[in-house]
């Protein structure tokens, strides 16, 4: 429910199986609960009618042939939806377009750096886009031509105050924190005098 939370990811075939099963491993161990109690991960969602929409982009993304490797089930009583992780999945699916706003996540398998490339940047949206590589020089390449108000290398779901936060395509208008976004909130004057 974070606006700079991972929506999609892309990872090389040559590891898929094993990223893919690690990753289910950690979201297995996810504790729901009170988001007061120090030992909870994921709380219940803000807004009870997100649930639905969850629950659509799962339904969707299942009869297009997407495979939910866990979650993908709600608790509407409480608000809660399990952390879900769904493979086999492409563009033609809602979770890979549109955002979601909770905890659901599509993997799709990539060949090379460059279909990662122009899969991250199909989409309208253009917040953050993050790469995750030993390589610093080639995830810079990755992202480079990528619209987006932020990069990540090795990081994600990261915001400063020293920087500015800020989108691109229809992920907002202007800027805030950093410098830029302190100037957002002022208003300057001309002064003509003669």
């Amino acid at each position: 429910q974070s606006c700079c939370a991972v929506e999609r990811i892309y990872v090389h075939q040559s590891i898929a199986e094993e990223f893919i099963s690690h990753f289910k491993a950690e979201v297995e161990c996810f504790k729901f609960g009170d988001p007061q109690d120090d030992s909870t991960y994921l709380g219940p969602l803000t807004r009870a009618a997100q649930i639905e929409v969850l629950q659509a982009q799962v339904q969707d993304a299942v009869e297009k042939g997407a495979t939910v490797i866990c979650g993908g089930e709600a608790d509407a009583r409480t608000g809660f939806f399990q952390p879900t992780v769904l493979t086999h999945v492409n563009h033609g699916m809602s979770v890979m377009q549109e955002e979601s706003f909770g905890p659901i996540i599509g993997i799709m398998t990539v060949e090379s750096d460059e279909e990662a490339q122009r899969l991250m940047a199909d989409t309208e949206y253009g917040l953050t886009a993050g790469v995750f590589c030993q390589d610093q020089q080639r995830a810079r390449d990755i992202l480079k031509p990528l619209k987006t108000g932020t990069a990540y290398i090795n990081v994600c779901d990261r915001v400063s105050p020293y920087v500015p936060w800020t989108g691109r395509k229809q992920s907002g208008l202007g800027s805030t924190l950093g410098h830029e976004g302190v100037f957002a909130f002022v208003h300057p004057r001309s002064w003509q005098i003669r």
